[in-house]
């Protein structure tokens, strides 16, 4: 067995509590003899949802030798509240005990850079791998079986069960409804997201009429019953009347018929997009990734597809889809479709000859022409949100998960982690705010002049009276509180740490195997090295005069099975994105290392010099 570097891991810190163990709290000598996975992680970042979906197999396959332990490392404010955590871990099917670390008191000791993270501690309580991004499930399920044999031939291994327990459940109409849409007779269809189903309402919007699926996680298609979902989100009517859903973690896009109950699969495979998939093609052919929204607008089913950070369209005429905007970088960038930035698109409304946008990772109002071309309205990307009023250049939102095109031309926006329901006017440029107390309100829709929200954290439709005058709030802006990486003037060696692991090999058969691009905010922080390249390692120049930013770092490798025999070798897509903050200070480092996969042999030389 290949030998592996051994760093003892620090102690499991977090003002919050632990969750899901019966309120025990837990100390890494409690676990000694089990090998714990640490998944660091945030509610907000849809790359951690999926990493919580690849990690389910390997949950279940070696729950006796396993613990998965969730550190909650929030980016926004509300993520630090304690009950929306509890919120989150609910809403996620999180089925492993989680530490709510408000302060980041864990992140730090353990020097996590990025959403998400995963750490290995083996049963002795040392550090033997670390992970930052999607698609290492093959990875760690190897390591692990490596380390169940080593450490029962050395009699470190316990087995037995985990600490897991589950929390008691509660009786709703609904929980955690993440989109609706009104209905032709006035009633409303809701998508019930935590209980992988749709829901009919009255509209009162309590009494149900009926279920659509079998309110069980699954992929099929069928009637009421028969039918299965995964998290669904957006609903939309198509023009056949028909109602288009996205299926989130499914990857696809379904068709409900309210006539018949019958649902039917309009796009996507159920598996999930990565780097090198197709970007257009047959419906059902092309992969998708984390549909979030969906709404019609210019003769195509616009798709927000918030887990690469794009807009893509489905043409039911043709049958086909493809991508419409962005470039799965994740940012704030607007221009061309094709060279646009987005972050987490998570909610959409057509209005007349725009389609709005809720950029929920940039705090953002964002829309697109009938061109294509890519705008913003209100944010400015992604490290700055808050709840503040005004002018729209100044204006803040935070995390916001849906868009609702009201009569006068406005819209409002359902901004969740405030919270709040808010307004932006084109015309006057202004955001004002139409009602607060509003509990992760997800979405709004218009019903006899009246808007009912989504208040997803209540469970509940709520109707509101649109305001003739606005709600006045007092201003709060906030930027993500990460403490800055010191760094040094002149020269930056950046350095993505990549180890393919055990019985992989880069796969160099169609070029080169890796991927870096590299941005910064403000863009003049840097002299020379943006850009994108296919090194893993680059030297940044730092401009003179700029003492602070943010480095944007976005990194894919792809291994395949080493096995010559093979002639078709299993591979699979390493990928990250950064945003690492920096201050330039005399005594900072002149190395930025970043983990995606692996351990970074460098920097312990380093502290052991």
């Amino acid at each position: 067995m290949t030998a592996r570097a051994r760093v003892r891991a620090p102690e499991l810190i977090g003002k919050g509590g632990w969750l899901n163990t019966g309120d025990r709290q837990y100390t890494l000598a409690d676990l000694r003899g089990r090998i714990v996975i640490l998944d660091f992680w945030t509610f907000c970042c849809v790359n951690c949802l999926h990493v919580l979906d690849e990690l389910r197999e390997l949950e279940e396959k070696h729950r006796d030798t396993v613990v998965i332990i969730g550190v909650h490392s929030p980016k926004f404010v509300h993520e630090a509240e304690h009950q929306a955590v509890v919120d989150a871990v609910e809403r996620y099917e999180v089925h492993h005990p989680v530490l709510d670390d408000p302060e980041l008191a864990t992140w730090k000791q353990y020097a996590v850079r990025a959403w998400p993270t995963l750490v290995v501690v083996d049963p002795e309580g040392y550090v033997v791998a670390q992970h930052a991004g999607e698609g290492h499930a093959h990875a760690i399920a190897k390591l692990v079986e490596e380390l169940e044999a080593e450490h029962a031939a050395k009699g470190t291994l316990r087995r037995g069960d985990g600490p897991y327990v589950a929390p008691e459940p509660v009786a709703t109409h609904l929980r955690f409804p993440g989109k609706a849409l009104a209905l032709p007779d006035g009633g409303f269809l809701v998508s019930d997201t935590t209980r992988h189903r749709l829901v009919e309402l009255e509209a009162d919007g309590e009494t149900v009429r009926g279920h659509f699926g079998a309110g069980e996680r699954g992929f099929a298609d069928g009637g009421p019953e028969e039918a299965r979902f995964s998290e669904p989100q957006g609903l939309a009517v198509l023009p056949d009347g028909r109602i288009a859903v996205a299926d989130t973690v499914n990857h696809a896009i379904r068709a409900l018929d309210l006539t018949t109950g019958v649902t039917s699969t309009l796009a996507g495979t159920g598996r999930q997009w990565w780097q090198g998939s197709a970007t257009s093609g047959p419906a059902t052919e092309v992969d998708l990734s984390s549909p979030w929204d969906i709404a019609w607008f210019g003769g195509r089913l616009w798709i927000a597809m918030a887990g690469v950070h794009q807009l893509w369209t489905y043409d039911p005429g043709e049958g086909t889809v493809r991508v419409a905007a962005g470039t799965t970088n994740e940012g704030l960038v607007d221009g061309p479709g094709g060279e646009a930035w987005f972050a987490q698109p998570s909610g959409l409304a057509a209005a007349g000859d725009r389609l709005w946008v809720a950029d929920s990772e940039t705090s953002a109002l964002r829309w697109v022409d009938l061109e294509g071309a890519v705008h913003t309205a209100v944010g400015t990307g992604l490290f700055d949100f808050g709840h503040r009023d005004g002018p729209a250049g100044q204006a803040l939102l935070q995390h916001p998960l849906g868009v609702t095109a009201l009569p006068d031309g406005s819209v409002a926006v359902s901004d969740t982690y405030n919270h709040a329901l808010r307004r932006y006017d084109p015309e006057s440029g202004e955001v004002t705010t139409l009602a607060t107390d509003l509990r992760e309100p997800s979405d709004a829709v218009l019903a006899d002049g009246d808007l009912v929200v989504v208040e997803s954290a209540r469970h509940r439709l709520t109707r509101l009276r649109l305001p003739e005058e606005a709600v006045r709030v007092a201003d709060r802006a906030h930027r993500t509180q990460r403490a800055a990486t010191e760094v040094a003037a002149g020269t930056l060696r950046l350095d993505v740490v990549f180890q393919a692991p055990a019985g992989q090999k880069l796969d160099t058969r169609y070029g080169p195997s890796t991927r870096l691009l590299v941005s910064s905010t403000p863009p003049d922080l840097l002299a020379e090295g943006a850009g994108p390249g296919s090194d893993l390692s680059r030297d940044l120049v730092l401009a003179d005069g700029v003492t602070e930013g943010v480095l944007h770092v976005s990194a894919m490798a792809a291994s395949c099975d080493d096995d010559p025999a093979n002639e078709y070798p299993a591979c699979h897509v390493h990928q990250q994105d950064w945003g690492v903050p920096v201050s330039v200070t005399a005594s900072g480092v002149s190395r930025l290392p970043l983990v995606l996969a692996g351990m970074d042999d460098q920097g312990r030389q380093d502290d052991r010099g």
